[in-house]
């Protein structure tokens, strides 16, 4: 198994560059968060069931795609930015709906969700309060909203290197509970535009996304909540023993 001192070479992700390392020698030195490399096989099925577009090997499509997915697999589970293939650690910024910057140490620290969600709304309003999560809170909430994972291609791509400007697509299956909110099954998505600049070897300085936290929100919210179905279950319970209610009540 990665991450365990064996000697065999472990498969390699098609989707996410770097995953596995070719030597062992390299992979010992990598620094996991959970100690040992990820396994995507659940959400790529997920991927390749779902996606909308299968882009031509070696496409701008296909490229922009896998970096993307390798990016979210190293802020995800690598734990120091020495270790980031995928952006220029000097440069790297990320721009989220025209807010202020975050620095690679700064959206590793937060967290990609905490990061994407974070808006002006005051907090009474919020679905998702960035401030009072950690990293791993946050993961661990759509990580039980979504058991199978949470799946991203691209749509278009609208211009080519040093500055890429592309369309998004982000979806899963809502399967498991999120913050109180029993699952529905049903499938959840959003949509966002991507500006990105890159170096010569293709690697991130600037990221600026545009999304509306609204469309995921919207189907998370939709199962029902705990505290409801608990309340109704026991006036239920209050109808066939004691007061009799208006029926119209529990609508």
């Amino acid at each position: 198994m990665a991450g365990e001192k064996e000697t065999t070479k472990v498969a390699i992700d098609k989707y996410r560059r770097f995953l596995h390392e070719d030597h062992v020698a390299a992979a010992e030195t990598m620094e996991w968060r959970h100690g040992i490399p990820p396994n995507y096989d659940s959400v790529n099925n997920v991927f390749e069931q779902g996606r909308t577009k299968v882009w031509p090997e070696g496409s701008l499509e296909e490229t922009l795609q896998n970096s993307m997915k390798t990016w979210e697999m190293e802020l995800k589970y690598k734990t120091c930015i020495k270790d980031f293939r995928t952006i220029n650690p000097e440069k790297f910024k990320v721009f989220v709906n025209g807010r202020e910057g975050l620095s690679a140490e700064e959206i590793l620290k937060v967290g990609g969700y905490n990061a994407l969600l974070k808006n002006s709304m005051p907090n009474e309003f919020k679905y998702h309060k960035e401030d009072q999560e950690t990293f791993e809170t946050s993961h661990t909430a759509f990580r039980s909203a979504f058991p199978r994972g949470f799946a991203w291609e691209v749509i278009n791509v609208y211009t080519r290197p040093p500055v890429v400007t592309y369309k998004f697509r982000h979806w899963g299956f809502f399967e498991g509970p999120f913050k109180g909110h029993a699952p529905t099954g049903e499938m959840v998505q959003f949509y966002g535009i991507g500006i990105m600049k890159v170096d010569k070897y293709l690697r991130i300085e600037e990221l600026e996304l545009y999304c509306d936290p609204a469309e995921l929100f919207g189907g998370l919210l939709k199962g029902s909540k705990k505290s409801e179905s608990n309340t109704e279950h026991q006036d239920g319970q209050d109808d066939n023993t004691t007061t009799q209610h208006c029926p119209f009540n529990h609508n």
